[in-house]
């Protein structure tokens, strides 16, 4: 590729960018729709609003940040104990001196299929499509052909004119995924869920040369997580991420110590948690989360762990969670049709 920024911009900017052309989320169980669309729905409440914020490698060149907002809401299903989960995800990410862009709105469903008559165990299926947008500032950039007799020319042609799409593109994307989330123990205590997800299934086409041979790879995603308790006011939550797209794998996982903020046992919705992941051969990634009730705030830091720590010093990215979920007033509030895992 003839364009000198936007090459340094990917490579040192957008590493799992340019590998895997998704966003990567320390935080991954605060974007469901991003990780698998059949985990949508799987909380104990009605409704739930989450926002994550970003920022990765200050120490190396110029940041990359990236923003999510997604909701949720559930609607139970007739006199059935099966209910429908309607979400929508929005995510912004921007990389580098180029200020290479891309934007999301993918809204998403899920149909959750009651195994059990105690309303404990589900089969979930789900769809999620949108549209994406991805730009880029030419202004910001160099170009081989600018550069004559060693100097820079600004205004030299830059040679990609009538090539290059210079105000970006859009495509379309899809992703579809199944879940299975139950209880265990003599008091269903123990909850879990297991699910597996395929994206870009479409194989959309990503080129800012309008390049149609270059095609977005699937990507597959396996998801796991377990809750259960320790002692009356104290809880393990431990939760997995796998993907795998084109060449690129990555495994994420690790857990999260809960103690009761009150004397309410397990079913106390007000509690501290501390812990960490860790992204093999990448980073750990020690994690916070402070949850009342109906909101919660969640802090992670990546210490950067792979050949690239040289440069970093080991510094990663930041990054910062705000949940707010509840029950609804009404008759389709899933408050007593419903038993969610809680995670």
């Amino acid at each position: 590729m003839n364009c000198r920024n936007l090459l340094v911009a990917l490579c040192l900017c957008c590493t799992h960018t340019l590998i895997a052309q998704d966003i990567h989320l320390s935080q991954f169980y605060e974007t469901p729709i991003l990780r698998n669309p059949a985990l949508i729905g799987l909380f104990h409440g009605d409704y739930r609003v989450q926002a994550v914020y970003r920022n990765q490698w200050n120490s190396v060149t110029i940041p990359y940040q990236t923003g999510t907002l997604s909701g949720e809401l559930k609607f139970p299903v007739g006199s059935s104990d099966d209910f429908v989960t309607a979400g929508v995800q929005f995510t912004y990410d921007r990389a580098g001196t180029a200020r290479l862009q891309s934007v999301q709105f993918l809204p998403a469903v899920n149909y959750h299929k009651s195994l059990s008559q105690d309303r404990s165990m589900f089969l979930s299926v789900g769809f999620t499509g949108g549209i994406v947008q991805r730009q880029f500032d030419q202004t910001k950039m160099t170009f081989n052909n600018q550069y004559t007799g060693g100097q820079y020319d600004p205004t030299a042609p830059t040679g990609e004119e009538g090539r290059l799409a210079l105000r970006g593109y859009s495509y379309m994307d899809a992703g579809a995924g199944i879940s299975f989330n139950s209880s265990l123990g003599e008091d269903e205590e123990i909850t879990y869920y297991l699910g597996a997800a395929i994206f870009h299934f479409n194989r959309p086409k990503l080129s800012f040369y309008k390049d149609g041979t270059v095609a977005l790879d699937p990507k597959f995603t396996v998801n796991a997580g377990i809750t259960f308790p320790l002692q009356e006011r104290l809880k393990l939550i431990a939760q997995y991420n796998q993907i795998h797209m084109g060449n690129y794998s990555e495994y994420l996982g690790g857990a999260l110590l809960g103690y009761s903020l009150y004397d309410d046992g397990l079913e106390s919705t007000k509690a501290f948690y501390i812990g960490a992941y860790m992204r093999y051969q990448d980073a750990i990634i020690p994690s916070f989360r402070l949850d009342m009730e109906k909101y919660e705030v969640g802090i992670t830091y990546d210490a950067n762990i792979s050949g690239l720590k040289t440069a970093t010093n080991g510094v990663g990215g930041f990054e910062l969670s705000l949940v707010f979920k509840g029950f609804l007033n009404g008759r389709n509030s899933t408050l007593d049709a419903v038993h969610c895992p809680r995670f």
